[in-house]
C-alpha cells in the first residue's frame, strides 16, 4: 500500500451534542466533507449553500444516514445579508443556539491582473472575504448574546501567504480572511469565543479533478511532499480539531493543511 494514501479516521465524539452552522456545505468539497465529519463526531448541523437543489439533496442523504433531527438546511448566498441572518436564525430556532460556525464559502478563478475586470475582482472578494465577514459578524453576535463561548473556523488558503500568478483576487481575499480571523479572535476572546482558520493548499474531489487539466494537476501535485492532492476530509479533520476542545488555547491562528505553505 502507498504510504502517502490516507486512511479515513473514525469519529471519536469530539463534537458531541454541539450545534454547528456550516456554509457552502453541499457537494463533494471541503464543506460537504466537514458536514459529514461533524456528524460523525456527534454534532448537529445546520448547513447552507447557494445551490438550493444540491443542498437539499445533501440534507436528505445526511439525514437518512445520521438522523433527520441532526441535519437541517437553508439556501444561503453569503453575499446576501438577509440570507445569512436567516441561516443563523434557523439554528437558533430549532436548536436554541449554536456552538460552532464554519465559514467555508469562497469563490476562485484565474485571471491575469492586467486583464482582470472590476466585476471579476469584486465577485471573488464579495463571496470569499465579505461573505466570511458577514457570517463571522452574525456568529459573534449570536455567541456573545448567548454567553456560553463557542468557536468559529474560517477557510483561508496558502495563497494568502504565497504568490501565485493569475490569483491576485483570490489571494487578496484569502489574505483578508486571515487578517479578519486574527482581529476577530482578539475581540471575541473577551466573551470566550475562539476564531481560527485552516489554510489548505490543494484539496480536490472527483468533480474538480474532471474539470482540471492533467497538465495543471500534475504541476500542482508535484509541489506537494506526498505528490498528491489532499482529500477534502483531510482538511475537514483539521477543522474538527480546531472546533474541538483539543484546540482550547488556540485563537487567531491560520493553520496550513499543506507541506509547503510559504
Amino acid at each position: 500500500m502507498d504510504a502517502t494514501l490516507p486512511r479515513y479516521v473514525a469519529g471519536h465524539g469530539l463534537l458531541k451534542d454541539r450545534t454547528a452552522v456550516i456554509t457552502a456545505a453541499a457537494g463533494a468539497g471541503i464543506g460537504g466533507a466537514t458536514a459529514r465529519r461533524f456528524l460523525e463526531e456527534g454534532a448537529r448541523i445546520v448547513i447552507g449553500d447557494a445551490h438550493a437543489r444540491r443542498l437539499k439533496e445533501t440534507e436528505h442523504a445526511l439525514a437518512a444516514e445520521f438522523g433527520a433531527d441532526r441535519v437541517a438546511s437553508l439556501p444561503c448566498d453569503v453575499t446576501d445579508e438577509e440570507q445569512v441572518g436567516a441561516l443563523f436564525a434557523l439554528a437558533e430556532r430549532i436548536h436554541g443556539g449554536l456552538d460552532v460556525v464554519v465559514n467555508n464559502a469562497g469563490l476562485g478563478g484565474t485571471a491575469s491582473l492586467v486583464d482582470m475586470t472590476d466585476d471579476q475582482w469584486t465577485k471573488v472578494l464579495d463571496v470569499t472575504l465579505n461573505g466570511t465577514f458577514r457570517c463571522t459578524r452574525a456568529a459573534l453576535r449570536s455567541l456573545k448574546a448567548a454567553g456560553t463561548g463557542g468557536v468559529i473556523v474560517n477557510n483561508a488558503s496558502v495563497v494568502g501567504w504565497r504568490a501565485q500568478s493569475g490569483q491576485a483576487h483570490y489571494a487578496a481575499a484569502k489574505a483578508g480572511v486571515m487578517a479578519l480571523t486574527r482581529c476577530a479572535a482578539l475581540e471575541a476572546a473577551e466573551f470566550g469565543v475562539r476564531v481560527n482558520a485552516v489554510a489548505p493548499s490543494l484539496a480536490m474531489h472527483p468533480h474538480l479533478v474532471k474539470v482540471t487539466s492533467a497538465e495543471l494537476l500534475e504541476e500542482l501535485t508535484a509541489r506537494e511532499a506526498y505528490g498528491r492532492y489532499a482529500e477534502p476530509w483531510e482538511v475537514a479533520n483539521v477543522i474538527v480539531f480546531l472546533a474541538s476542545g483539543y484546540a482550547s488555547y488556540m485563537t487567531g491562528e491560520s493553520v496550513p493543511v499543506s507541506s509547503q505553505h510559504a
